[in-house]
């Protein structure tokens, strides 16, 4: 029995040195150096398992031996935590480094930038154009229902997801502004604030003069007299379906349409853009000025003035200088 013990010990011994020794072998393979030269982008699709994910790792070059993949997620207890998507793999990626990102779903992080002032057709038609997402959008939102801002997004994120997002943004973001308006403005509601934001939009590009632009509209509101802004008649003539595609003239001033403001009194129906959050601030924090014009310089920017007679000089220095150009 002495012996048999023994020789028992002994092969128990081996046995267990063999398994440690494969235990260490097996945890140098997981974190030594992949086979990868240089950085490698895999997409994951959805749905596929532990061994498809290792197949298409290397596919690509990451790994050696898929097997090797499989059986360290399920070393970990990994294997059905791995998660779909685009994903950029470092050259020497080991097999640990592949998994923890997998696993974290550190995936490649696109952008998607709408600028401030489109119609909710062409942000719409920026999301369609997006080779990263997928899917379609049920219906275009209203006007000024999307906040224009550059969106991060994954590859095969829907266009209704972030739509959705756009749409959040802009309730948060107004209601956020509106909770720190000025007092004495001349609206009741978030909702004719963002009206008069989408007009401030579409009349200046330069962020520092916004509030200004916002305080003579204000002014104007105050006053009761018409805003007389040509983006509205320009919205009116195109409902935002597309650009004018010409020149606005005198004869269209007089275009009866509610979104008119040269015929209309007060604030149009609705908005006639989706504007940014610096013309929502300026609308609700507008600069406090005598001023009840203004037009363009012809330099990029507008001249502001507070009488017709001023306005009207204003106005004859830019049709010279556009002669003269």
């Amino acid at each position: 029995m002495g012996r048999l013990a023994g020789g028992l010990f002994s092969l128990l011994a081996v046995a267990a040195a063999a398994a440690v020794a494969g235990v260490l072998w097996f945890e140098r393979e997981a974190t030594r150096p992949g086979p990868l030269g240089e950085p490698s982008t895999v997409v994951i699709p959805s749905g596929v398992g532990v061994a498809g994910v290792a197949e298409a790792l290397a596919r690509h070059g990451v790994v050696e031996d898929p097997a090797r993949l499989v059986w360290r997620a399920r070393w970990r207890g990994q294997a059905h935590r791995l998660k779909a998507g685009e994903y950029v793999f470092g050259p020497g990626a080991s097999l640990d480094e592949a998994l923890d990102l997998l696993v974290a779903g550190a995936t490649v992080v696109h952008a998607v930038t709408v600028p401030e002032g489109l119609t909710s057709l062409e942000a719409v038609a920026i999301l369609n154009a997006s080779e990263v997402l997928v899917g379609e959008i049920a219906e275009t939102p209203p006007q000024g229902a999307l906040l224009p801002e550059t969106y991060h997004v994954a590859r095969g994120e829907t266009r209704q997801a972030v739509l959705d997002r756009m749409v959040a943004a802009m309730d948060s973001t107004l209601a956020e502004l509106w909770a720190g308006r000025a007092e004495g403005l001349p609206f009741a509601s978030p909702e004719e604030a963002l009206v008069l934001a989408s007009i401030v939009e579409k009349e200046t590009g330069l962020a520092g003069e916004r509030p200004r632009v916002a305080g003579v509209f204000v002014n104007r509101l105050d006053r009761g007299m018409r805003l007389q802004s040509d983006p509205t008649v320009i919205f009116a003539l195109t409902r935002g379906r597309a650009p004018l595609g010409r020149e606005l003239l005198r004869s269209d001033w007089t275009y009866d349409d509610p979104y008119n403001t040269y015929v209309h009194a007060g604030l149009p129906p609705g908005p006639i853009a989706n504007p940014g959050r610096g013309a929502i601030a300026a609308v609700l924090d507008p600069l406090e000025t005598g001023e009840l014009y203004f037009v363009a310089d012809g330099a990029g920017g507008h001249a502001f003035a507070e009488t017709l007679a001023e306005h009207n000089r204003n106005v004859r220095a830019y049709k010279a200088r556009r002669a003269a150009d």
